[in-house]
């Protein structure tokens, strides 16, 4: 008998994607140990920006600082003649986060006689015009509103419509030098209150 040839077997390719079975379903301890990681990881993530969120706010928790003393003339630059005689004050001004280095933030008046030195601020506790020596020199007057000032700063006119004396500061006399303890007040009020 003549026998048939048989033909080639066909190699049997798979379609891609299917294997013939059915995926095994993912255990559920794969998906708790995944969403662990996910938890651990967003906590790892939140800490240092947390820290650096509280490191770039805690300037704005510090107190404010009191104003310290800060030298405006030589003494020597001070005549010992009872006049008075205006002086810029510069000094550092720091924020919460910068420090802005000898910036001019108003002036004063100093007075010498004898050993003794005062300090008032130019600025009038009426309206917060600049105050002016007198032509005579004998007193301040405010050009603005017209109120007048003996030289130690009372009001020394019942018709002036400032509300209080000229501001006084403190004083010191340091390896002479004049230290002002220097601040600026809320005009338009009877009791000196200082700016915030």
């Amino acid at each position: 008998m003549s026998e048939k040839p048989q033909a080639a077997a066909e190699p049997q390719v798979a379609e891609e994607g299917s294997s013939g079975t059915a995926p095994a379903p993912a255990p559920r301890r794969g998906f708790l140990a995944g969403m662990g990681a996910i938890a651990a990881g967003g906590l790892a993530f939140l800490a240092p920006v947390w820290s650096g969120i509280r490191a770039a706010l805690e300037p704005l928790e510090r107190p404010p600082q009191d104003t310290d003393l800060v030298p405006v003339a030589k003494l020597a630059a001070v005549p010992d003649d009872g006049v008075p005689h205006k002086f810029r004050v510069v000094m550092d001004r720091v924020d919460a986060w910068n420090t802005h280095r000898q910036l001019p933030v108003g002036a004063v008046y100093l007075r010498r006689t004898g050993d003794s030195v005062e300090a008032l601020n130019v600025v009038c506790p009426h309206a917060g015009c600049f105050v002016n020596v007198a032509a005579d020199r004998s007193r301040f007057v405010c050009p603005c509103h017209k109120s007048s000032f003996d030289l130690s700063g009372a009001v020394n006119d019942p018709a002036s419509p400032s509300p209080r004396d000229m501001d006084t500061l403190d004083v010191e006399i340091r390896d002479d030098e004049v230290w002002v303890r220097f601040q600026n007040f809320l005009p338009g009020r009877a009791e000196k209150e200082p700016v915030a």
